[in-house]
């Protein structure tokens, strides 16, 4: 019982004693210890097991235990020290705590006496500061009635002083003045309640319309409307009287401009009246000269009268140019019928001409006209419609475009005197419009007749395969066409000429580009049964001539480049066509048209070279493959099919060197032409015996490595086929592989030949199923029973489909026909 309480004990005790980690954690870091008693883990028996690892160890135990009494005597000491020590540490915490509340009531005490104290200051400090307030208000209001009271004396005298120098007409002096009363009058806006400033601010008003009508008075004088003569020079009054009018009213300084340009223009109207001669466009450089020797006149006479700020020979030149307009449009509509084209662009130019010297002299700040258009900034330098040009004609359009350029460089990016008078030759362009109208019929006729008399390009030359030249020529007038307008007009007639662009660019594809692509004979130029299976090396098979087919390339590359650059001119032109237009340009028609083209093309070349290889395909569906004996070499016709695809492919290669993904369409597009109609062929050949079936797998593959180089065959440079091509060949051929091999599997049993053919064809087509038993020269019966086996066995599901096909290529086979297969695989190895 006894040592059942102890344990009770020691358990009730380590229960006690046991730690959070953290605390644990935390003795360890301010104690630490290499003791194997201070571990928190500690082990009594694992100790002892230590103390005494054997029993010649306990030998010593009486010391251990010793060693052990003592360390327990020490600790024991310790802790009764440490608890005495703690016995007043009660009765210390509770005298300090009470003399720290002394301290504080203290302090509290202190800084109380210190508020009131603050307190007493500030009451005492608005006291000695009431006073010196109150002086500051007095001061202040003080200041401000002697300031109103000095501006009262300064208005009234202003006011005297203004009407008598008004009365007397000296502006010069009105001028300062008038501003000075002005802003002082400004001051007493809010005492326009008390009479007296109201009378002042009436007499101010009344002084400024009398100084208004008598400054009008004094210019009409001065520059009457009727008058025929105009004074030797400027007067100092009208000039001071302009200061003058500066301040005042601004419609009376709009008054006197208008009065005065309407005057200094007056004789214009009267020496380019309608009926005169020199009102026509021929002689539209007589207008632009009067009005630059009239400038000169300006600023000789009247430079000095009128203040620069009023910009008068800017402002004489702008209503010239609304004059003139007006006129050129009212002459225009009444002698319509006597305007030409090279009449029409040469009044143009020198309008655009006048227009740009404008605009390096005067800035456009007057300008009101809001429908005036914004010279659009220049085209980027690149030039897509010349590179085909020769170099006299590149250096011509260089010019033409540096001196397009020249006027733009002195002045801001947009000229703001664009149209300012041009803009009345716009209804008129429709002569322009028909003109190139004209222009274009005749170049596309030449060019059909140019190509007529040097026809086609000539074989084994650069010739073959090129953009033709008069591709290039009809793109360099498109765009000086182009640029022409634009500086006439960016609106409607831009449009117009759009349009003229899409007729003739659909022209030049319909007669030039179609209409000289050759046709394909009808007479058959093909190889008879018996010439294919001799087969005579150097035999031609070809449809088209060496010279047909490099027309056909070479208008495939000059339809790519129209496509490319018709693209490219509607780009520009909407760069240059006004942005609220650019919606109704698009050419994407006529880029279709060029895109048919290049189809064509592609076709005739396809057709062709599919016509040539049709001869060997029909020899190959008559040959007797029932009575084939033995696999020799690759058949006749396979050798007829590589014969004329190197004949005629690194022809299309050579010449369709710029436009490689067209040659690529060409391979693609015949592929999936040739081996549809090969497979065609390949289930006329019927009955095939075993051995003529291995001799049709190994020309079937053997056509199919031909296909698969067919993009570098002949070629030195040996290129990878495209992935896409390669995928066409891979999969079209195998299929072709596929038949021959069900073809060669035996019919018997019959399950393992149906589960072979679906899992090899993946076909669930009966036709397809009744070619191969046509092929294999099976009896209607047999042909029945198989039939109706292959209808059962198609609903059954892929998985199941394939793990049946395994089954029955595991199912007894004949190994005389395996192996057969076999050594025809190692064979055509071999050869490869």
């Amino acid at each position: 019982m006894m040592e059942e309480e102890e344990l009770e004990f020691v358990e009730e005790l380590e229960a006690v004693l046991q730690l959070t980690p953290e605390v644990q954690l935390a003795i360890e870091q301010v104690f630490p210890s290499q003791d194997p008693l201070d571990q928190a883990d500690f082990n009594a028996v694992e100790y002892i097991n230590t103390l005494f690892p054997t029993e010649q160890s306990l030998a010593n135990i009486d010391d251990v235990v010793n060693k052990i009494r003592l360390k327990i005597r020490r600790l024991d000491d310790n802790i009764r020290t440490v608890v005495r020590g703690q016995t007043n540490v009660g009765q210390d915490g509770r005298q300090a705590l009470e003399e720290a509340q002394k301290a504080i009531q203290q302090l509290f005490g202190k800084i109380k006496d210190i508020k009131d104290k603050a307190e007493k200051s500030e009451q005492m400090v608005k006291e000695i500061t009431r006073d010196i307030k109150q002086l500051d208000h007095a001061k202040r209001h003080l200041t401000t009635s002697i300031t109103t009271l000095n501006h009262l004396h300064m208005l009234a005298g202003g006011v005297d002083s203004l009407e008598a120098m008004t009365r007397r007409r000296q502006y010069g002096e009105v001028a300062n003045l008038l501003q000075g009363v002005m802003n002082v009058l400004e001051h007493f806006h809010k005492y326009m309640g008390i009479p007296q400033i109201r009378q002042l601010s009436e007499r101010v008003k009344a002084a400024q319309t009398e100084l208004g009508q008598q400054i009008l008075a004094d210019f009409e004088e001065a520059f009457p409307s009727q008058g025929t003569k105009r004074p030797g020079g400027p007067s100092n009054v009208l000039r001071d009287a302009c200061l003058v009018a500066n301040i005042l009213d601004p419609r009376i300084k709009q008054e006197i401009i208008k009065k005065f340009i309407k005057q200094h223009l007056s004789e214009y109207l009267v020496l380019f009246q309608e009926n005169q001669d020199v009102a026509w466009l021929d002689k539209i450089d007589r207008r632009y000269a009067w009005v630059k020797r009239q400038l000169v006149d300006y600023e000789e006479k009247y430079g000095r009268m009128f203040p620069r700020e009023w910009y008068m020979t800017e402002r004489i030149s702008v209503e010239f140019c609304h004059v003139t307009r007006t006129e050129l449009s009212k002459i225009m509509r009444a002698r319509a019928k006597e305007i030409e084209v090279k009449l029409l662009l040469f009044a143009i130019q020198r309008t655009t001409n006048f227009e740009g010297f404008l605009a390096k002299r005067f800035s456009g700040c007057t300008l009101t006209d809001g429908t005036l258009k914004k010279l659009e900034s220049p085209p980027p330098s690149t030039n897509p419609f010349l590179e085909e040009e020769t170099t006299a004609e590149m250096e011509e359009l260089a010019l033409e475009k540096a001196e397009l350029e020249q006027p733009k460089k002195p002045k801001a990016p947009d000229n703001p005197f664009h149209g300012i008078v041009s803009k009345c030759f716009e209804p008129h362009l429709y002569v322009y419009i028909e003109s190139q109208d004209k222009n274009l019929s005749e170049l596309i006729d030449r060019f059909v007749a140019d190509f007529k008399a040097q026809g086609p390009p000539k074989p084994n030359t650069d010739e073959g395969g090129a953009v033709l030249p008069s591709c290039a020529d009809l793109f360099v007038y498109y765009k000086k066409c182009m640029v022409q307008c634009s500086q006439l007009s960016t609106g409607e007639p831009m449009i117009a000429l759009t349009t003229i662009f899409q007729k003739y660019l659909r022209e030049y594809a319909w007669k030039i580009l179609s209409g000289n692509l050759p046709k394909t004979s009808s007479s058959s130029g093909g190889l008879t049964i018996s010439s294919l299976l001799k087969e005579k090396e150097g035999s031609e098979v070809a449809r088209f001539t060496l010279e047909e087919l490099c027309l056909i390339c070479s208008i495939l590359s000059t339809a790519e480049y129209c496509l490319a650059t018709t693209q490219q001119l509607e780009e520009k032109l909407k760069e240059k066509v006004d942005v609220s237009l650019t919606e109704r340009i698009n050419l994407t028609g006529e880029m279709d048209t060029f895109s048919t083209v290049i189809s064509s093309s592609i076709q005739l070349l396809v057709q062709d070279l599919d016509a040539a290889c049709d001869p060997a395909l029909i020899a190959m569906s008559k040959m007797p493959w029932q009575n084939v004996e033995h696999v020799g070499d690759q058949s006749p016709y396979v050798t007829s099919v590589i014969l004329h695809i190197k004949q005629n492919v690194p022809i299309i290669r050579d010449n369709l060197a710029s436009t490689r993904k067209y040659f690529t369409q060409f391979c693609i597009k015949f592929a999936n032409s040739f081996i549809p109609k090969f497979i065609t062929h390949l289930f006329k050949c019927k009955p095939i015996s075993m051995v003529g079936a291995e001799q049709l797998l190994l020309d079937t593959h053997s056509l199919k490595m031909v296909l698969l180089d067919l993009p570098s065959i002949g070629s030195q440079v040996v290129r990878k086929a495209p992935a896409s091509y390669t995928k066409i060949v891979v999969k079209g051929m195998t299929r072709a592989e596929m038949i021959l091999k069900v073809v060669m599997a035996p019919h018997e049993p019959l399950v393992v030949f149906v589960d072979n053919y679906i899992k090899l064809l993946s076909d669930c087509n009966i036709e397809t199923f009744q070619k191969i038993l046509d092929m294999k020269g099976l009896k209607r019966s047999e042909q029945s029973s198989m039939l109706e086996l292959f209808r059962q066995r198609l609903p059954a599901p892929p998985s199941g489909t394939e793990s049946s096909s395994t089954l029955s290529l595991m199912a007894p086979t004949p190994e005389q026909e395996s192996s057969r297969i076999r050594k025809l695989e190692k064979l055509i190895k071999k050869r490869l």
